[in-house]
Formats: structure tokens, C-alpha cells, sequence
């Protein structure tokens, strides 16, 4: 448990940093592209970032998964048909993006050299991934906490170099904006590659059993194909997002240049401070993700429900202390990007998304642990159904008009966030009678 703790302080120490620098982003971006640029720039981001997870294809979840459960006799040859995956991943994502791209509308409205851009990306991403993935089993936490905060803070000091340089249009800001985004990944990715071929060189010299490549393919894909499914998903639908919220809006009786400026508020002020303390989730995920796996892997419940019971007392006293700051000192925060008083009371009001939203990251990573990966998707898509339905149907309405959309956005993380507890319960042996199955023998429920 002590491992466990001292590499969860230091992902949640290296994140803090990472997330003020974050938050500089954000603001140096508010400040330059305005409300239509950062606008633009939040409704393209969720296309760059479905790039990025196709790209991924999840290995660092199935590759940490792999290692956490497997001796390391078995680690090198793994990667070896780890990288090989990557290698076949990556070819069939670049053939495919330079035949769909050209004809994807959402690009239309941006400076053409963006479609291209994002080819950059795939590449990157497939390779980095499979380092992350080994760094995380290993719970060489150092690592993905260096190359977080690099990313962060190479995008930071190449934005205001850029915008400090020269004046854009606001086509060309979006695209800078970009660039930096995607150069600052390059030099994670170099970093990455660099440490992973030193473990991978000491791996050689160590006791090597070699698996078959059809075992680890089988295994790897176990976990990466419904996790993809899962992120896919949830990428497919914050893409969609921004254009439902916009639509909806517009039904209300605002303009369209009205309603691309009050998602901007929304997305690029609002849930740029409400998800600013979700750094703490996501180190939560990165540890549990291969600790969960090997207590389930050695039936160990006990250990399963008090990890639970105490990331669930940790995320409700960091959770309950940033929504209060956000509901009192709303105003000051937003300021930071827009003296806007719309941008203040949407983060008022959307203090139970950023809440639950806490609590479902570390819950996702139980349910990888726990090879539920396919219950998470189904609670996805029904939560997802509820909360665009009411999205659309009161966001159009000329009584709510954002209000709608927020009442939406909360619905829908709250039967989320019950769907996954209530399943991480009854799957650990968690019970609501007065007597438990605490004392039940370590057996595997099913």
C-alpha cells in the first residue's frame, strides 16, 4: 500500500504543477483568441482528441494490465509484439486519415493545413503509448509524471512565444494554437521512446521467456478493444457535443455566432476551472489501473473494498472542498479568462458534473481492473442517451436556454457515476444489508 500511496502523491504533485501550467494555457489562449477563436478552437479539440485515441489504441491500459499481472520474464517479449501491434495500428490509421480527412466536414470552417496537422499525431501517439503502458505496470510513476508536466509546459512556452511574435487572423491562431498542442506531444514522445529503450535493453539482459505473439494479441485485445470501444465512444460524443449544444441554443431563438460564443464560455472558462482538480482522478486512475488487476488477479477482496472505501473518502473531501470554492468564488475565476458573468454562473451550476465527474474517473479504472470494461460502456451510452436528450429538448427551449443544457449535463453524470458504484459493489461483495459478505472467502463473483 505504500508503493501504492507514495507513486499516487507524486502523480498528484507532478499533475498540480502540470494543471496550473493548464490553466495558463487556457488563459494565454482566452486572451489571444478571444471568445469566437477559443470558441473555434474547443469545438475542434474533440476531433484531435478522437485522433489521439485511436491512435493510442489503449495500450497503455492493456500493456500496465499485462505487466501488473505477469512476471518479468515475460515483459520483453510482450513488448516485442507490442510494438509490432503499434507498428500494424499505425499504418492502417495513416492510410485511412489520408482518404477520410479531406472529406470531413468539421474541418471546414479551419485553415486546410489542420486536416494535415493531426496526421502528425498518429505516429506519436501509437508509439508513446506503449511506453506509457510499461512505465505504468511498473509503477514507474516518475516517468508519466515528468512527461506530463513536460507536455504542459512545452505548449505553454511555445504559445507565448508564437502569439508574443507575431499578430494572427483568427484562422491562423487556431491553427498556432494547434501546433503547439501537437509539437509539445513530439517532445513527450521522444522523451518517452529514450527512457523505454533503456528498460527495454536491461530487459534483454534478464531471465527472457518468450510467449506467442497470438497470446499477447489475445490479451492485449481483451482489454484494448472494449476500452476503445469505451473511449471511442466518449470521444465520438464530445465531438458531437459541441455542435448539439450550439443547435439546441440556436433553437432557443439565439443566433449562431451568439451560441458559438456561449460554448466558448461553457467549454473554455467554466470546465476549464471545474475539471482543473481532476488532475487528482486521473493519478487515481493511472495507480489503480494496475493495482486493482493484481489484487483481482489474486482474489484479494479485502484489499479491493478498503482501496475503494478510501479513494472514495478521498475524492469526496477534495471534491467537496473545489466545488465550494467554485460556487463562492466564482466570479474571480472566470474573470481570469472573460469578465463574463454568464461564464461565472454556469461554473456555479455545474458544481454536481464536476463532483461525480471526480468520483467516475478512479471508478473507471476499477472497472478496467475488474475486466468490467464492457458494464462501463453500457452505462456510457445510457447516461449519454439521458443527458442529450434532456440537453436538447430543455436547451431549445426558450425558458432555459443554457440552463437546459447544464440540467442535462448534470443528469447525466449522476446516473453514471450510480451505475458504475453499484456495480463495483456488487462485483467486490460490497452489500447495503445490515450483515455483508465482507467475510466472505476470496472467491471470484461473477
Amino acid at each position: 500500500m505504500n508503493s501504492l500511496v507514495r507513486g499516487t502523491m507524486l502523480l498528484i504533485a507532478a499533475a498540480f504543477i502540470s494543471e496550473c501550467v493548464e490553466f495558463l494555457v487556457n488563459m494565454a489562449l482566452a486572451r489571444e483568441l478571444g471568445e469566437r477563436g477559443m470558441g473555434l478552437y474547443m469545438t475542434i479539440l474533440p476531433t484531435v482528441f478522437l485522433i489521439f485515441l485511436l491512435s493510442s489504441f489503449e495500450m497503455p491500459v492493456s500493456i500496465s494490465k499485462f505487466i501488473a499481472e505477469r512476471e518479468t520474464k515475460y515483459h520483453h517479449s510482450m513488448l516485442q509484439h507490442a510494438l509490432r501491434l503499434a507498428i500494424i495500428v499505425t499504418c492502417v490509421l495513416f492510410i485511412a486519415a489520408m482518404f477520410i480527412l479531406p472529406f470531413v466536414p468539421v474541418f471546414d470552417h479551419y485553415d486546410p493545413r489542420v486536416r494535415w496537422l493531426v496526421v502528425i499525431l498518429i505516429p506519436i501517439v501509437s508509439f508513446s503509448s506503449i511506453a506509457r503502458g510499461f512505465f505504468m505496470g511498473k509503477q514507474q510513476m516518475g516517468k508519466i509524471a515528468v512527461a506530463n508536466f513536460l507536455r504542459k509546459l512545452l505548449q505553454l512556452g511555445l504559445l507565448v512565444f508564437l502569439f508574443q511574435l507575431f499578430e494572427y487572423k483568427i484562422q491562423t491562431s487556431v491553427l498556432i494554437a494547434l501546433c503547439a498542442l501537437i509539437g509539445s506531444e513530439l517532445v513527450v514522445f521522444l522523451y518517452l521512446i529514450h527512457m523505454f529503450y533503456i528498460q527495454f535493453r536491461q530487459l534483454k539482459q534478464q531471465p527472457v521467456k518468450h510467449i506467442s505473439g497470438r497470446e499477447v494479441q489475445k490479451s492485449l485485445m481483451a482489454v484494448s478493444v472494449p476500452t476503445t470501444g469505451l473511449r471511442l465512444f466518449n470521444a465520438l460524443t464530445n465531438a458531437i457535443e459541441p455542435f448539439l449544444i450550439k443547435f439546441a441554443l440556436v433553437q432557443s431563438g439565439l443566433t449562431a455566432a451568439a451560441a458559438t460564443d456561449q460554448y466558448g464560455l461553457l467549454a473554455g472558462v467554466a470546465m476549464s476551472i471545474g475539471f482543473f482538480p481532476a488532475f487528482i482522478a486521473h493519478s487515481l486512475l493511472i495507480m489503480l489501473i494496475p493495482t486493482v488487476s493484481k489484487a483481482y488477479a489474486d482474489y484479494d477482496f479485502p484489499r479491493l473494498r478498503r482501496l475503494l472505501r478510501n479513494v472514495m473518502i478521498a475524492t469526496l473531501l477534495y471534491g467537496s472542498a473545489a466545488v465550494s470554492i467554485f460556487c463562492i468564488f466564482a466570479e474571480p475565476l472566470t474573470s481570469l479568462f472573460f469578465d463574463s458573468k454568464a461564464a461565472a454562473w454556469y461554473l456555479q451550476m455545474l458544481w454536481p458534473f464536476f463532483l461525480f465527474h471526480y468520483f467516475v474517473i478512479p471508478m473507471q479504472a476499477y472497472l478496467i481492473g475488474l475486466g468490467l470494461v464492457k458494464d462501463a460502456f453500457i452505462h456510457t451510452v445510457w447516461s449519454t442517451l439521458f443527458s442529450f436528450s434532456l440537453m436538447y429538448f430543455l436547451g431549445s427551449s426558450y425558458q432555459f436556454h443554457m440552463g437546459g443544457i447544464i440540467i442535462g449535463m448534470n443528469g447525466g453524470i449522476l446516473l453514471l457515476t450510480s451505475m458504475h458504484y453499484l456495480t463495483i459493489c456488487k462485483k467486490i461483495g460490497i452489500t447495503f444489508r445490515a450483515k455483508s459478505s465482507f467475510d466472505e472467502p476470496f472467491e471470484r463473483r461473477i
